[in-house]
């Protein structure tokens, strides 16, 4: 499925790597891994999908395999950052809608990008749209690796956080497992894309960063400090996991292997 209204896909690459050095170049079944991220990407229906990259070897890479691509400055302190240049450089119109999709993730469902641009196009109180699904084990609700996010009753972020909420007062009595899962609503784990209006990304640089975004290490909430809403969109289940370490690579590359082989 389509969104009604065209949009562009953005995916942030920067070729230094704490875990996994030269990640965007890391070869899955034969293609670079952002290679592999922008063509799940255009399955999507983006009228564009361009890959903002730090240098201009990710580019050689991304023009080699007919991939659309932006050399961004260097020392942007994040992703959003990096795209802001980029929505300068493409000349977006303040309304046109950008999803953010990170280069790390080769396995992206397109049905999720389409999500959350639906989710702007229905929300018009909201500058942001991103996902989220149900935790559904202790240790990924004790887990500060796995990002929390609370809902309103319209379905927009109250609050993201790695601390375990909403925390259940009754279930945790003496007793009780020590981080007991809440009842109805689920607790809910974040899922790293977003989509924006393009206007309002190019403003997100200029914001001053929250002492709560400094705290919790969750760029997000400078948008909820700041007043503005995010819409969340849920999915039905957890979306294939990204690549981080050396070891998610060897897993992504085994996976992509066996579909080959199909």
């Amino acid at each position: 499925m389509s969104a009604a209204a065209p949009f562009t896909v953005l995916i942030p690459a920067r070729l230094a790597s704490t875990r996994l050095p030269r990640k965007p170049l890391a070869d899955i079944g034969g293609l670079p891994m952002v290679v592999r991220v922008a063509q799940r990407a255009a399955l999507a229906g983006a009228a564009q999908v361009v890959v903002a990259a730090d240098d201009a070897e990710i580019l050689q890479a991304c023009e080699a395999h007919g991939v659309r691509g932006l050399l961004t400055r260097a020392d942007h302190a994040s992703g959003s950052d990096r795209l802001a240049e980029a929505c300068e450089q493409l000349g977006l119109d303040g309304d046109h809608i950008v999803v953010n999709v990170q280069g790390d993730e080769p396995l992206i469902d397109p049905g999720l990008i389409t999500a959350c641009v639906e989710q702007l196009q229905l929300r018009s109180d909201c500058v942001m749209s991103t996902a989220a699904h149900a935790i559904d084990s202790v240790a990924d609700l004790a887990n500060p690796n796995v990002v929390k996010v609370v809902l309103d009753a319209q379905s927009r972020a109250l609050y993201f956080s790695r601390a375990p909420l909403p925390w259940w007062r009754d279930g945790s009595h003496p007793g009780a497992p020590a981080l007991p899962l809440p009842p109805a609503p689920p607790a809910l784990r974040h899922v790293g894309i977003y989509g924006y209006r393009a206007g309002f990304l190019r403003s997100f640089p200029t914001l001053a960063a929250s002492p709560l975004e400094t705290i919790e290490a969750l760029e997000q909430l400078r948008v909820l400090w700041h007043g503005e809403r995010i819409a969340v969109h849920c999915s039905a289940a957890a979306p294939a996991a990204g690549v981080d370490t050396p070891e998610d690579l060897a897993r992504v590359r085994a996976l992509v292997a066996a579909q080959a082989a199909l």
